[in-house]
């Protein structure tokens, strides 16, 4: 950015904490009502960030106490907002509180924002750390051993393993790296390979953040009928100091934004179904949404949903069987993607790190969840859309609690759903059988339509 604007300088993570959270404030708070929910909110939402710095500080200074300091904050500040989210079901009475710029205002620092981020992405360059890990699942991915699949989810974790060969661009750091030590010069790389990898996860990361942009900002238009609040809510996703840190981060932003084109598409059950089967094969955890999404189009549109699920299912395995150089590799490959093995109690990192708590603790709280995904299909009865957001957030901030890589940093599943949960109104009357027809074709969807306008 320098070469555009002269003598610019990327704004250090901690400076960007303090100037937007006092944006966040001056746009958002209402100083009318103190004691409001939306305030509440806010403050949560800005609560947040001194965990993340904390990790942030503790892996850039290889100091995990001060690393584990963070995962603990993140932790208890996710704790209370899955309680919020669960709760808000309950909250009928949901007057509209605007936020304090008018919605011209809030596009231009939208823009404005977006612009600044995604020139962070294009001039940032992967860490040494990052093209070691990129490098190592190339080479994972491409040796005739069964035994790669067992190698992924060791190393990353269930989810699609062609996923793990893309590199990550940390967009901001707390230490500035020494301009005599370039990164690349570092690890010895195909120049061809490395540069096609570097421009696809930058691609793959810019394309994911307009699409959560655009998305938030459609659903406030289509189906909170009123493109203010989208705006407000998209606007909010970009002040956060989540996503200046994170914005390169390619397996944080892409399930995001299939999650999020599931919900503006909630009224063709098929085509939110396969993006949802996408995002399942992508990145393994948006799998326990499905008890949830399955309630919600019960009495209308489930198989329709079903079949996408499936269906993107299905693509992405068969991409597997292509890639693969024979049947022991295959289904390795699938192992990895659908996570197909006990809770591992050695290798994780973050929060679950061995040498600072017990990994067999992670159980009970996998347990817990799976049985917080289950009851979600039975509670609440009546699922509207504002169901199917506040508990699929709450649902993806749930598994950051027992996620063996880093959980508690991937914010991107949760946030975006959790800021339109807060910005929405009341959408008790988005149910599956007022907002959906009972074909499988637009067309009929249309003609039912017109007969009860017409009734």
């Amino acid at each position: 950015m320098n070469e555009i604007l002269f003598h610019y300088h990327k704004v250090n993570p901690t400076t960007w904490v303090y100037l937007s959270s006092l944006l966040t404030i001056g746009l958002f708070f209402k100083f009318s009502r103190l004691w409001s929910v939306r305030n509440l909110d806010l403050i949560g939402l800005i609560a947040l960030a001194p965990g993340l710095l904390l990790v942030h500080y503790g892996q850039e200074t290889v100091d995990p106490s001060i690393e584990q300091v963070g995962y603990i904050w993140l932790f208890t500040m996710g704790g209370l907002f899955i309680i919020r989210l669960l709760l808000d079901p309950m909250m009928v009475r949901r007057p509209l509180l605007e936020p304090n710029l008018s919605m011209g205002g809030m596009t231009f620092i939208g823009i404005s924002l977006l612009v600044f981020l995604m020139a962070n992405v294009i001039t940032s360059k992967p860490a040494v750390e990052d093209l070691v890990g990129a490098t190592a699942a190339e080479q994972l991915l491409a040796r005739e051993q069964p035994a790669e699949g067992d190698d992924l989810l060791a190393r990353y974790g269930p989810g699609y393993p062609l996923l793990h060969t893309l590199s990550s661009y940390p967009t901001q750091r707390i230490f500035v790296e020494s301009p005599e030590s370039p990164t690349q010069s570092k690890v010895e790389l195909d120049v061809s390979r490395q540069r096609a990898r570097e421009a696809a996860t930058r691609t793959m990361a810019i394309i994911s953040h307009l699409a959560i942009v655009l998305g938030m900002v459609l659903i406030g238009y289509n189906h909170f009928d009123n493109i203010k609040t989208g705006i407000a809510a998209a606007l909010l996703y970009l002040l956060l100091p989540y996503t200046s840190i994170f914005t390169g981060r390619v397996e944080h932003v892409l399930p995001a934004a299939l999650m999020i084109w599931a919900v503006v598409a909630y009224r063709r059950p098929l085509v939110a179904g396969m993006l949802m089967g996408l995002a399942i094969g992508v990145s393994y955890y948006p799998l326990f949404l499905l008890p949830l999404w399955f309630s919600f189009y019960w009495q209308r549109g489930l198989m329709r949903f079903l079949a996408g699920v499936a269906s993107m299912i299905a693509l992405l395995v068969g991409s597997l069987a292509l890639t693969s150089v024979d049947v022991d590799a295959f289904l390795g490959r699938t192992r990895a993607m659908f996570g197909w093995t006990l809770p591992r109690r050695h290798g994780l990192d973050g929060f679950w790190d061995a040498d600072f708590r017990d990994p067999a603790y992670r159980i009970p709280v996998l347990a817990a969840f799976v049985v917080l995904s289950g009851s979600l299909a039975l509670w609440p009865a009546q699922k509207n859309l504002g169901t199917l957001m506040s508990c699929s957030a709450a649902l993806m901030l749930g598994a950051q609690f027992w996620h063996g890589h880093g959980g508690g940093l991937l914010m991107a599943w949760y946030l975006p759903l959790m800021l339109l949960t807060i910005f929405r109104p009341n959408l008790e009357d988005r149910v599956a059988l007022t907002v959906l027809g009972q074909g499988w074709t637009s067309r009929h969807r249309l003609r039912l339509r017109s007969v009860d306008q017409a009734a």
